[in-house]
């Protein structure tokens, strides 16, 4: 049996790092035949001292060195040193740096971590986070007035983890599960039918997305909860509700969290919500 090949990596950052990290998530997704290794991040980092004592361990290492420093600095130092030793350097932010200051003759602030200052988005954005937490799976009419937009789906279509990514980008979310013996609250014929989304998902995909959750819990499997012809019933009537009171509906069959909350935020811009 074949080894896979495993990739050592360094992350560098005179910040938190997580531009990194997202770009380092996208691009190992593309090598699934690669074990790739990331137990060394290295955060706010902002001494010469220390950065070069970071890429002689990655250097020794045979480690490829990602880095989202902004000081000019360590910039300099961290080029130098890879091109004078070979290590396997990559600089995140100054090739695009560089195009802005061909186009428009400006210099970055080379402040670290300026995106998380307590501003008025970050303020908002913790306040979404709230409201999301507190308001899961809530039908009181108070929380879906309040909300910028309302879930609604069946159990294990996604409302919750969807309700807290978007809720990180500063949207106030309340969801709602749909099941086929209940009754919709009144006030949602009062709402903007543009801020309700309505999440749909092939029944099979449903069925075993909901076994693997018992069986995660270990919980024995429940005919209802698992039954196709029980799911069917389940997604008919919530499409008919969502057709009702003018749901932007989404299938979420096989899509990733983002690819959903790209799909609502896109709805969100289009209506100017």
């Amino acid at each position: 049996m074949d080894m896979k090949k495993d990739i050592m990596i360094y992350t560098i950052s005179d910040s938190i790092g997580e531009t990194s990290q997202k770009l380092l998530g996208a691009v190992t997704a593309q090598y699934p035949d690669l074990t790739f290794n990331n137990n060394n991040k290295f955060s706010f980092v902002t001494q010469e001292n220390e950065l070069l004592e970071i890429l002689r361990s990655a250097l020794k290492d045979d480690a490829i060195v990602i880095s989202t420093l902004v000081n000019k600095n360590l910039l300099t130092t961290a080029k130098n040193f890879s091109s004078k030793n070979g290590l396997q350097y990559f600089d995140l932010m100054s090739p695009l740096f560089d195009l802005i200051r061909h186009k428009a003759g400006e210099e970055p602030i080379e402040k670290p971590g300026i995106i998380h200052n307590l501003d008025s988005n970050y303020i908002n954005k913790m306040a979404a986070i709230e409201f999301a937490v507190k308001h899961d799976d809530d039908h009181s009419p108070e929380s879906l007035l309040e909300a910028d937009i309302i879930i609604l789906g069946a159990s294990r279509t996604s409302k919750t983890p969807l309700s807290v990514y978007l809720a990180n980008k500063g949207i106030k979310v309340a969801n709602m599960t749909i099941t086929s013996d209940m009754d919709a609250p009144a006030v949602l014929s009062s709402i903007n039918p543009d801020k309700m989304i309505g999440l749909v998902m092939k029944p099979e995909t449903l069925a075993s997305i909901r076994s693997n959750r018992l069986d995660t819990l270990g919980l024995k499997q429940d005919s209802n909860y698992t039954n196709l012809p029980a799911i069917q019933t389940e997604l008919d009537y919530s499409t008919k509700l969502f057709e009702q009171y003018g749901a932007y509906i989404v299938d979420a069959t096989d899509k990733s969290i983002e690819e959903i909350a790209y799909l609502i935020e896109n709805h969100i811009n289009q209506n100017r919500i």
